[in-house]
């Protein structure tokens, strides 16, 4: 076995199980998370006096879509990402071409997770609802983590494969 797949599958397949988690968690506690989307998006915490509060969706069936929206995204970069680590362990042994297409699923994977985190958190909700403002409900941290783990594991995953891998 060469030693860099093992690892870029393993990396994938860390991926699925921490997406997997993230879903997991949204949805067994529910409203943990649901009060982080509904205070984002009703903008409740954004600074006093802002001209941008027009913006604001306070309708609880647009709450609730939005958090199922981001729960069902994080569950198919989990399974996406876990179909893509099967895929790549099944072609640990075969040549680049076999293995190169055995990633096109974690590669597909991995870019739902960086528009989920990227442009679902940091562009929509800490631009355009303003998130970055709240001293509570801010989660640009969080996804700038994911988003980089992401953009750093499909960088690595689609590097070139010379003789020596």
């Amino acid at each position: 076995m060469r030693h860099l797949r093992v690892i870029k599958t393993l990396l994938v397949a860390g991926m699925a199980l921490f997406a997997g988690l993230v879903s997991y968690n949204n949805i067994v506690d529910y409203g943990s998370n649901y009060a982080f989307v509904e205070h984002v998006l009703t903008m409740d915490t954004t600074f006093e006096g802002n001209q941008l509060k027009s913006r604001a969706i306070e309708s609880t069936f647009l709450h609730n879509l939005f958090y199922w929206l981001i729960i069902a995204s994080e569950g198919l970069v989990s399974l996406l990402c876990l179909l893509g680590a099967i895929n790549m362990l099944k072609a640990l042994t075969q040549d680049k071409t076999q293995f190169n297409q055995a990633k096109k699923l974690a590669s597909i994977g991995l870019f739902v997770g960086i528009i989920l985190w990227f442009t679902g958190f940091m562009t929509i909700g800490a631009e355009w609802f303003l998130m970055w403002q709240s001293p509570i409900w801010n989660g640009q941290e969080g996804a700038f983590r994911f988003i980089v783990i992401l953009f750093l594991t499909l960088g690595f995953i689609n590097q070139y494969e010379d003789a020596s891998n």
